[in-house]
């Protein structure tokens, strides 16, 4: 007998669960909870969620409501007669009376290794700290934010290349595996739970247009963390000539001559553009100037043709 699961979920990272669950035999998604179309941004069509996209391609029953914790949305779960709710990236904490529909309750994907970066935004979180590793974590939801007992994790190696965009994605396709597993456990008694170490928890709060302000005065190396942490979208950002500039990929530079005040544009080459930071400087590798699209920073430079001693920020 299959499990019956309730799927809650909006991002591009949740459709890997999806498609996990539609994809074992053992498990049966009978629906597809996630937010109502929007507008994608300015001047663009409204757009359905990644999920909804993806429960169509599958055949999966959908609901496009703005959240479950009343009206249509908890009409939705109630109908659904599921044996377990899913909930992967939908952003929205679950009400006692939420979790207390399914038999099995709630079970959430979250993308760290619980109790660190407890919140909405531990990818980004982990790479702005300078983690080596990171992982998914696999809990049983309780009305607190993430503070669940684990019923499984897995680890994953931070490479030096990762931004949040690759290393999101990885974390995703992962999760989705270490999920379907749990799941396909439940008919057997599930997966022995244990307790999160509050002592070790940390906070991964959402993070807004302020925290992608580049700040020059800072080591090289957290300026390249803080690039990484926002790319490739919405990306970092800094000024050139009182316009926004993004920066989307940079790198620590090596060359052991730096000079010049914090955020001055040392030298461009073929490799991108040199800028000093307090510490080291930082070599920027693309680019989005205001109002176009990314490119090499070494193009941006060949257009730009800096003055001496010409600053970002």
């Amino acid at each position: 007998m299959s499990v019956r699961v309730a799927f809650l979920g909006n991002d591009p990272w949740s459709v890997p669960s999806l498609e996990a669950i539609a994809g074992e035999p053992d498990l049966e998604p009978v629906v597809a909870i996630t937010n109502p179309p929007k507008p994608a941004g300015r001047g663009s069509p409204v757009t359905r969620t990644a999920v909804a996209e993806a429960a169509g391609r599958l055949d999966v029953p959908t609901a496009e409501v703005a959240g479950v914790g009343g009206g249509a949305g908890f009409e939705a779960l109630v109908a659904a007669s599921a044996d377990v709710i899913v909930v992967v990236a939908y952003g929205e904490l679950l009400t006692h009376d939420v979790l207390e529909l399914s038999p099995q309750g709630a079970i959430n994907l979250h993308f760290s290794l619980l109790p660190r970066w407890r919140g909405a935004a531990p990818v980004q979180h982990a790479l702005l700290a300078g983690d080596e590793t990171t992982g998914v974590t696999v809990m049983r939801m309780d009305e607190g934010l993430d503070t669940g007992p684990i019923l499984n994790q897995l680890v994953e190696e931070i490479r030096p290349e990762d931004d949040t965009g690759t290393l999101g994605a990885r974390l995703a396709h992962n999760g989705a595996m270490l999920l379907a597993g749990v799941l396909r456990m439940l008919p057997r008694g599930g997966v022995p739970a244990r307790p999160q170490d509050d002592r070790l928890a940390t906070n991964a709060p959402r993070l807004s247009a302020a925290d992608r302000v580049l700040d020059w005065g800072g080591p090289a190396d957290g300026i390249v963390r803080r690039v990484r942490a926002f790319a490739p979208d919405p990306g970092s950002t800094t000024t050139f000539r009182g316009e926004t500039l993004k920066v989307l990929a940079a790198a620590v530079d090596r060359d052991p001559e730096s000079g010049g005040a914090p955020g001055t544009i040392l030298a461009p080459d073929e490799r991108g553009v040199r800028v000093a930071a307090g510490s080291g400087s930082v070599r920027l590798i693309e680019v989005a100037p205001a109002g176009r699209r990314r490119m090499p920073a070494a193009d941006w430079a060949r257009g730009a043709r800096f003055a001496t001693d010409e600053r970002l920020g």
